[in-house]
C-alpha cells in the first residue's frame, strides 16, 4: 500500500493537528488507509462505537449517493465524522475529528483530498507491458 496514490493523500491529511484518522470506505469495508495505518490515540478509545456508527450512515449513503448526496456528518461523544461521498458511488472518504474543531479549513482540506482521490480512481492504471513497444508516427 505503501506506493497507493490515495493512501499519500491520507498521509497528508495525517499531518493535520485536528484530523484523528481517515480512510476511504464503504459499508463493512475499509478500503485504504493511509500508509502509517495509526490513527491519532484520541480516536482509539471510541474507535468501535464510531465503526458501527458508520455502518448505518453507510447505509444511507447507499440509498442516496446517486441522488447527489455529497456530504454527510454525525457528533458522537467528543467527535464528529465527516463523510465525503465521492458521486453515484457507495463509497466516501471519512474523517473523524475533534467535535470543537474549526471544521473551515478541514472542510476544504477534506473538499480537495476528495477531489484529488475522484482523480486517482478516474486515472487508469499507468502499467506498461515492456514488451510492447510504443510506436510514434509523424505525418507531414
Amino acid at each position: 500500500m505503501r506506493d497507493d496514490p490515495i493512501a499519500q493523500v491520507l498521509d497528508d491529511l495525517m499531518r493535520l493537528d485536528d484530523i484523528y484518522a481517515c480512510i476511504v470506505a464503504r459499508r463493512n469495508m475499509i478500503s485504504v488507509m493511509p500508509s502509517s495505518e495509526q490513527f491519532k490515540p484520541e480516536v482509539n478509545q471510541i474507535w468501535d462505537v464510531i465503526k458501527r456508527a458508520m455502518d448505518d450512515v453507510f447505509t444511507v449513503i447507499g440509498e442516496y449517493s446517486g441522488a447527489g448526496l455529497t456530504e454527510m456528518e454525525f457528533r458522537l461523544q467528543d467527535y464528529e465524522v465527516l463523510f465525503y461521498v465521492f458521486p453515484e458511488m457507495e463509497n466516501a472518504l471519512v474523517a473523524i475529528v475533534p467535535a470543537l474543531a474549526n471544521k473551515g479549513l478541514l472542510e476544504v482540506e477534506l473538499e480537495n483530498a476528495r477531489r484529488d482521490i475522484l482523480r486517482i480512481m478516474e486515472t487508469p492504471s499507468q502499467k506498461t507491458d515492456p514488451s510492447k513497444k510504443e510506436e510514434l508516427y509523424a505525418t507531414a
